[in-house]
């Protein structure tokens, strides 16, 4: 890539916004080392049951606690696929959207999801950001 020519941009379909499945969505606190589709349907459905300290789940052995959390008013989750190219640095990159959600589990190990968990306090930024730029008379 020369100095002149554009940087690479990655291009959302939104077309493929109104298409997209509302399908549940689950957040587990984990790393997979596999590129490609999985069957997730088929190696996790989980069993919730409603414990003392919250939602409980199983995973490989493990006890998960977890909650519901909900995407804020005006917003909506979307879940994103690529296109099947191979990545390259130096190519546009094409983004469909999969699934839509308003809502997600988010999963801990062993110790129950709170306010203070980073990914629920980092939704509270449109409400931060809509007082911040609020005009102020």
């Amino acid at each position: 890539m020369t100095e002149s020519s554009a940087a690479p941009c990655a291009r959302l379909e939104l077309h493929t916004l109104s298409s997209a499945a509302q399908e549940p969505l689950h957040l587990l606190p984990c790393v997979i080392h596999r590129q490609g589709p999985a069957k997730v349907t088929e190696y996790f459905t989980p069993a919730i049951r409603e414990a003392p300290a919250g939602k409980e789940v199983s995973f490989r052995g493990r006890v998960l606690r977890g909650q519901e959390v909900t995407v804020p008013e005006g917003y909506m989750g979307i879940v994103l696929k690529e296109d099947n190219k191979p990545f390259s640095e130096e190519e546009d990159r094409s983004l469909t959207v999969r699934t839509t959600f308003q809502s997600f589990m988010q999963w801990n190990l062993e110790t129950p999801p709170s306010a203070d968990d980073v990914l629920v306090r980092s939704l509270a930024w449109p409400k931060i950001a809509a007082a911040v730029h609020t005009p102020v008379d």
